[in-house]
């Protein structure tokens, strides 16, 4: 039988030999995750001691204040640093009235969360499809949705969160002109210390599906393609970026994540500005899913995806997977 002997390459270099062992490759890791770069979001309803499971989400919940507080408590000892509050009205009208009650979910949310740990950064987001009876995300004329009057109840909404107490506001409406709005009348009221997270570049996704089950926030006709993105632009996403700095915004946001990876990437090449992005509610249903299957190692397939996001140039990574990430971390 014959004898195979090794072949000694003579190589200048030998890149396998900084991937040898764990330690090896930690130290040259070019992309590192941080617990501190996680945003958890959270959908708040009525009520007290309600922990509503989201089927097509799960692991993630509607909870009352109470329940989102001690919610938001873990996540703060699990290291993440901050909370984005969704909120679900009892009750829902053609004008999502109720998106600017100083008594509805959100606002009392942000009460309780600061009241509790002044320290975790709390973020609103500002948007009336999880308060109108129609699903859309603005005042509607006819089947349109009438972009200036519905800035105005947006700044009403923003305005009541300040209020309450929200370190940032979340405009993720995509209407025309609500930084410039929001960021006017904060100053002008005396908040010129509440900053702006504006989805800046929100495309029309299918992503949403499993967000919209858990806000209740499903449009009743038609669809959201006049005021989100199409898919296939970058360019526009850049424009609206610019315009969204220009108005106002302390941070910029792409949504979804992971589809959008190129689009994170532009951005914050081409503006440098703190960025953040969301990592969608389908996103997270399809690792959980295919897990659940036996398809993927959740795990893995979990950070692998928030590396990417990180490595694409996100600063702020909103995440469902906040908790379980860094506990990991």
């Amino acid at each position: 039988m014959a004898v195979k002997t090794a072949t000694r390459l003579t190589l200048a270099r030998r890149p396998r030999r900084l991937r040898r062992t764990e330690p090896i490759r930690s130290l040259i890791r070019e992309t590192r995750l941080t617990p501190d770069s996680f945003i958890l979001p959270l959908f708040v309803v009525e009520g007290r001691g309600i922990r509503n499971d989201v089927g097509s989400m799960p692991g993630v919940a509607q909870l009352s204040v109470d329940e989102a507080v001690t919610e938001a408590a873990a996540a703060r000892a699990d290291g993440v640093p901050g909370v984005l509050l969704f909120g679900i009205p009892a009750a829902k009208d053609p004008d999502g009235t109720l998106a600017s009650d100083p008594e509805a979910p959100v606002q009392s949310a942000v009460r309780a969360l600061k009241r509790e740990m002044p320290d975790l950064v709390v973020i609103t987001d500002v948007c009336l499809c999880e308060y109108t009876s129609h699903g859309h995300c603005g005042i509607l004329d006819g089947e349109e949705i009438a972009n200036d009057i519905t800035v105005s109840h947006l700044v009403q909404a923003a305005l009541s969160h300040a209020v309450a107490g929200a370190d940032f506001v979340a405009p993720s409406d995509m209407m025309d002109g609500r930084v410039a709005a929001i960021r006017q009348a904060l100053d002008e009221r005396g908040f010129e210390r509440t900053g702006i997270v504006s989805y800046a570049a929100k495309y029309c996704s299918a992503f949403y599906g499993p967000f919209r089950d858990a806000a209740d926030s499903a449009p009743k006709f038609g669809d959201r393609r006049s005021h989100q993105m199409d898919p296939a632009n970058v360019d526009e996403a850049l424009r609206e970026v610019e315009t969204d700095l220009q108005e106002g915004a302390d941070i910029v946001m792409v949504k979804p994540a992971g589809p959008y990876l190129d689009v994170i990437a532009k951005v914050k090449a081409t503006f440098n500005q703190p960025t953040a992005a969301y990592q969608v509610s389908g996103e997270y249903a399809m690792l959980k899913a295919a897990s659940a299957n036996g398809w993927l190692d959740e795990t893995r397939a979990m950070m692998e995806s928030l590396i990417a996001i990180r490595r694409a140039g996100a600063d702020i990574i909103i995440t469902y997977f906040a908790r379980d990430a860094a506990r990991l971390l």
